[in-house]
């Protein structure tokens, strides 16, 4: 029962108390920069957070500043974060009510959800069943056609084998894009341009889908050819609210994993943003949605959008949107999971009140085909000033493991136009330092000076036309 608050207590501090009414203790179940994010987060609410780690991880800043740490299993994912068991066991031992699974690893996984529920912890994110009918990309599809939103042609569901990729493919017309059904983050994707390249590529991503997500269904799509990848963030609560937080592009990638994020979208002008939004809100109140979530979409050469997929998470670029509606999305989850609405429904609906850009600072060598460098950071400065934020997990002396992820940081810059994003960006990325590895920051730096870049006119092959 929600306590009765004494009219001295400000509006902040009623959420607090409401908050931790419900929840004393929740547990990450994840780990780096977004398990420290969700840390400070509960922190600010005044919860107990409960860190989990691998022993790859045993000495992770996160790890640190969590109040109780939980080692789960070896460093390889499928034998720690992957672990539904031990991740369930760490939050009943330490009396956790609640676990927040981020992105990535178990975050979309249905049967995750449910042992949450069947354990009588809450689960920071939709229900099992949403999950499994948004998570799962190929039935998103289908719900979002029933809703009438318009989607991109593809496969009825999940495909079997090469021999049913082909009738498909042959169907709609190459190029198609393979998709993998369970996951997201650009792996377990891959595009066929012919029929000659059909079985590589439909083998290749069952493969990576496997190993990313432990499901190696896919599902085919028409490839668009030039489009820009527009989505809503969104935030739904189980009072029947709904909002969204504006727009996102996320064009800058490399075989479909995007580099550089950035909000609002150039592309958009003000009445598509308006319909896009409305199409989001639309469809997560017919799902009976709760949580933050992202529904994206392809948006092409005339102005056209389709439906892609829904992202059933919080998602990397995240920040972007915090920054330009001055939302906190983390704090908003744990609200909305402990029964409370969406604190900043009010505000809605948003407007863009800045121009934000991230850039995933990643251990990889752009001259060297981005090929992963993991190993020792020695030295680690950071940059900072008037519109700069950085997320990261990791301080000089931290070793960058082979076995995750090779994101180090994301650098996030605002401004007032975009113009001045770009040029906050430019500085940041110049004021950033870090030496014993191989970064992406280079890569972000000639792309900020690059004149497509600058005018706002790329699509999603902006990296392979530009020769990056």
């Amino acid at each position: 029962m929600v306590q009765k608050i004494p009219d001295m207590f400000c509006t902040k501090e009623k959420e607090l108390i409401r908050v931790k009414d419900m929840f004393n203790k929740i547990l990450i179940a994840n780990r780096g920069e977004i398990a420290l994010r969700i840390i400070r987060a509960a922190h600010e609410l005044g919860i107990e957070a409960v860190a989990v780690y691998s022993e790859a991880d045993a000495g992770a800043q996160f790890v640190g500043e969590a109040d109780q740490a939980v080692c789960i299993g070896p460093a390889q994912s499928t034998k720690s974060y992957l672990q539904i068991p031990a991740i369930i066991s760490a939050a009943k031992i330490t009396g956790a009510q609640a676990i927040h699974p981020a992105y990535g690893f178990l975050a979309e996984n249905a049967d995750f959800a449910r042992a949450c529920e069947n354990n009588d912890i809450k689960f920071i994110g939709p229900t099992g069943d949403c999950i499994e009918k948004m998570g799962h990309k190929s039935q998103a599809k289908q719900t979002m056609k029933d809703f009438g939103v318009p989607c991109v042609p593809g496969s009825d569901g999940s495909v079997a084998t090469v021999e049913q990729a082909a009738k498909f493919a042959d169907e709609v017309g190459y190029p198609v894009l393979i998709k993998a059904s369970a996951g997201g983050g650009g792996k377990g994707m891959r595009v066929a341009n012919d029929a000659s390249e059909l079985e590589n590529m439909f083998n290749a991503a069952k493969a990576e889908a496997a190993s990313a997500f432990g499901n190696d269904d896919v599902y085919l799509e028409k490839y668009i050819l030039k489009p820009r990848h527009v989505e809503m963030q969104i935030l739904a609560d189980g009072q029947g609210n709904a909002i969204h937080l504006c727009e996102r592009d996320c064009s800058v990638q490399r075989r479909h994993q995007k580099l550089i994020e950035e909000a609002p979208s150039p592309a958009l002008s003000e009445e598509t943003r308006q319909k896009m939004g409305d199409i989001a809100i639309n469809a997560v109140k017919n799902i009976g949605y709760e949580s933050a979530g992202t529904i994206e979409f392809l948006l092409d050469a005339r102005g056209d959008f389709y439906f892609m997929e829904m992202n059933t998470r919080v998602q990397v670029e995240h920040t972007v949107s915090e920054q330009i509606t001055n939302t906190d999305i983390i704090a908003e989850q744990i609200r909305i999971a402990a029964g409370e609405s969406i604190s900043c429904l009010n505000k809605a609906p948003f407007s863009p009140i800045c121009h934000a850009i991230e850039f995933r600072i990643n251990a990889e060598d752009p001259d060297n085909n981005f090929l992963p460098c993991p190993g020792k950071i020695q030295r680690f400065d950071l940059p900072g000033g008037p519109g700069v934020r950085v997320d990261t997990g990791f301080v000089a002396g931290d070793t960058i493991s082979p076995y995750y992820d090779s994101m180090i940081a994301k650098l996030i810059v605002t401004g007032a136009t975009r113009d001045q994003a770009i040029a906050r960006g430019r500085r940041a990325l110049d004021e950033l330092n870090i030496e014993g590895i191989k970064t992406t920051t280079p890569f972000h730096r000639k792309v900020l000076d690059n004149a497509a870049f600058i005018c706002g006119d790329f699509a999603t092959d902006f990296i392979e036309v530009e020769g990056f």
